[in-house]
């Protein structure tokens, strides 16, 4: 049944386009359209082509820069603030130059090892400062 339908629609293109009277246009037409068509393709892709080589460029400097500052330390929060029991209001996540600085107060000792840790183990980061303490102790000093 396809291949009717096919040989169907194949002799009724032709009729049309080899019409005695009228086809000679209709082939110039359809020659017009089918090569504006490829012409407009043809820039697309070029177009295209541009982009990716850009792109290509561009992720081969990325990889000697580090991650952004800004997406590096929203990385590094979203990593320790996973868990409920981590009190979010209470600790600051800052970045520069891929370095995170993490200050705050924090309940127990474990928790400043283990949120130092998970900061460590985000990729992009180069070091961690921990200035994370008990309550009660004071503060630790930027280095």
């Amino acid at each position: 049944m396809r291949k009717l339908l096919g040989l169907l629609g194949l002799g009724a293109a032709l009729k049309y386009l080899l019409d005695p009277e009228k086809g000679s246009g209709r082939r110039t037409m359809l020659r017009d359209r089918v090569g504006g068509m490829l012409r407009s393709r043809s820039r697309r892709l070029g177009a295209q082509t541009q982009d990716v080589s850009e792109a290509v460029e561009k992720g081969k400097d990325l990889k000697k820069t580090p991650t952004d500052d800004v997406t590096l330390a929203r990385k590094v929060e979203t990593e320790i603030f996973r868990d409920d029991d981590v009190p979010k209001g209470q600790i600051n996540v800052n970045a520069e130059n891929g370095k995170i600085v993490l200050r705050g107060e924090v309940g127990e000792q474990e928790m400043i090892v283990d949120l130092e840790e998970r900061a460590r183990n985000v990729q992009g980061v180069s070091d961690v400062e921990n200035l994370l303490h008990l309550p009660g102790a004071p503060a630790p000093m930027h280095e």
